[in-house]
This record gives structure tokens, C-alpha cells and sequence, in this order.
């Protein structure tokens, strides 16, 4: 077998894909990592037929387990919730784990898996994002197939209702992301406006360290007032641009240099649908320039 080592870093871009969408963090997702790679540490791997399904069944169930205790801290949060950002420069190249990622990392996807179970999350995402089967799905989290099956279906189905699938391409979505930065930076009301959808909706995280709507914003004049508001108050110290956030285009505003919001856009491929916005100081440490 290869090196303990080699075995773990080669399974570790996966293995913080599942944790992350777990559990929506980088931190407490490197904080699962770093709890397999431990217990990894401690096995006689030479007993280990799958190291790779070994190790996801660890990261899944420590998933479930951390997700238990974060609902109820969650349902205490100071206003909206949102996932941690993760942003990487839209022209770069990188092997960081963003890149390495398959599948859906969307706020979206993750916000509407909220409504879901640990167990439900966990085989939601085995089976939408990984392709795992229910034989396989049920190995990991201790269930039957048939409940397997049964979690998986009803947790499809609460998702579907939680969020509305939208036909985009990277193009489509990269044009109205430059459109929304471009109507920001200008304080152009009018532009604004004609990028949002009738039912657009704005959700932004401040977790009660900035300053941020404490109810989710909803329709075109309250998101364009918002926007425009935004843009006024800081005027030229404010700069947006074009960024991957969450392995899609969406814009991250720097005030004198500094981030200020990383703001994922949902969109039809036209109009945007829903605005994501991470304004807590605390999910956005380590992202710079």
C-alpha cells in the first residue's frame, strides 16, 4: 500500500468537498479533516480493502455529528445565515481544494440543504454530488438501502421546493456579474434595476459583527435601494470585482483594499434572482487582493 500520507492527501480534495458541504465552514470543515487524519493515523491501514471509502465514511459520520450541534447554534444566529465564502481570483489558476471540487458548492444549494436532517444531508449530497449508490450510501451512514433511498428522495424533494433550478452557463453568469458590479460602481439605479427579477431576493450575513439587513430584502426597490445605498456610503474607497466565489462568477467588494462582501448572485441566465451576501468580518479572514 502507499504511504499513509500519500493515500490522505490524494483522497483530501474530495474529503473537504463532502465536509464543507456539511457543514458550510472552511474551519469546522478542516476541523473534520484533521479528525480523520488522525484516526487515519491511528488505523493499521493494512486491513483497509477502500481507503477512500474508509475514509469518507469517517468524514461523513464526524459530518453528522458536528451538523447536530451546528443546527442548534444556527437557529441562535443574529440574522440571516450564510455559508463561508469561498473565493478565488476568477483569472487564476490553483490547486487549492476550491478548484478540485466537483458539483454544486453554491450558497444556494447549501442554504436550501439546511432544511434537511444530518442524515438526510449527508446522503443527499453522497448521492447528488458524489454519484454514490444506496448500497454504498447506506455503508457509510449505518441505513438500509430502502432508507437510503427514502432519505435521499425526500431530501430531493424539500431542496427542489427550497430552490428552483435555473439552465445557466459560466458565460451567462460571468455577463451578469459584470453587469452587477458595473451598475454598483456607477450607482447606476436604472441599470440596477433592469438586472433584477421581479421576485429578486437579498440575503445578507453580517452574524451581528457588520453591518447588514437582519431580514432577508425582497423585491426590486428594496434591493435596489439597498444596492444603491451601499454604493453612496462608501463611494470611491469602494471597488467591486468579478471573482470565483463558491466555484461560480460573482463579485467581492473591497473597501480601501480590504474585503468588505463576498456576494454570490443567483441568476436565469438574464435577471438576477437572489443575492447572497457575507458581510461578517469572521467568514471572510484570509481573503485578499
Amino acid at each position: 500500500m502507499p504511504d499513509k500520507n500519500e493515500v490522505f492527501q490524494g483522497a483530501r480534495p474530495k474529503l473537504f468537498g463532502l465536509a464543507y458541504r456539511m457543514v458550510g465552514t472552511r474551519m469546522d470543515a478542516e476541523d473534520l479533516i484533521q479528525d480523520a487524519w488522525e484516526r487515519w493515523h491511528a488505523t493499521d491501514v493494512t486491513s483497509v480493502e477502500d481507503p477512500e471509502a474508509w475514509l469518507t465514511t469517517v468524514v461523513t459520520r464526524l459530518g453528522i455529528d458536528r451538523q447536530r450541534r451546528l443546527r442548534s447554534r444556527r437557529e441562535d444566529y443574529p440574522g440571516p445565515w450564510l455559508p463561508e465564502p469561498l473565493v478565488m481570483n476568477a483569472g487564476a489558476k490553483s490547486s487549492d481544494d476550491i478548484m478540485e471540487l466537483a458539483g454544486d458548492l453554491s450558497m444556494a444549494f447549501l442554504v436550501a440543504m439546511e432544511c434537511l436532517g444530518p442524515d438526510e444531508r449527508a446522503a443527499f449530497i453522497l448521492r447528488e454530488v458524489f454519484d454514490y449508490t444506496y448500497n454504498e450510501i447506506a455503508e457509510v451512514i449505518g441505513k438500509t438501502p430502502i432508507a437510503s433511498r427514502k432519505l435521499v428522495s425526500r431530501a430531493r424533494a424539500r431542496v427542489r421546493e427550497e430552490r428552483p433550478h435555473y439552465s445557466v452557463t459560466p458565460e451567462q453568469e460571468r455577463h451578469v456579474a459584470k453587469k452587477f458590479a458595473d451598475a454598483l460602481m456607477g450607482e447606476d439605479q436604472d441599470g440596477f434595476v433592469r438586472l433584477m427579477a421581479e421576485q429578486v431576493r437579498w440575503v445578507a450575513d453580517g452574524g451581528g459583527n457588520a453591518n447588514a439587513a437582519s431580514r432577508v430584502v425582497e423585491g426590486i426597490r428594496a434591493t435596489s435601494r439597498l444596492a444603491m445605498g451601499i454604493a453612496r456610503q462608501w463611494g470611491d474607497r469602494l471597488e467591486a470585482t468579478v471573482e470565483v466565489v463558491n466555484g461560480k462568477p460573482g463579485v467581492v467588494l473591497w473597501l480601501d483594499s480590504q474585503i468588505q462582501a463576498a456576494i454570490e448572485l443567483e441568476t436565469d441566465g438574464e435577471h438576477v434572482i437572489g443575492i447572497y451576501s457575507v458581510v461578517n468580518p469572521d467568514k471572510l479572514i484570509g481573503i485578499s487582493m
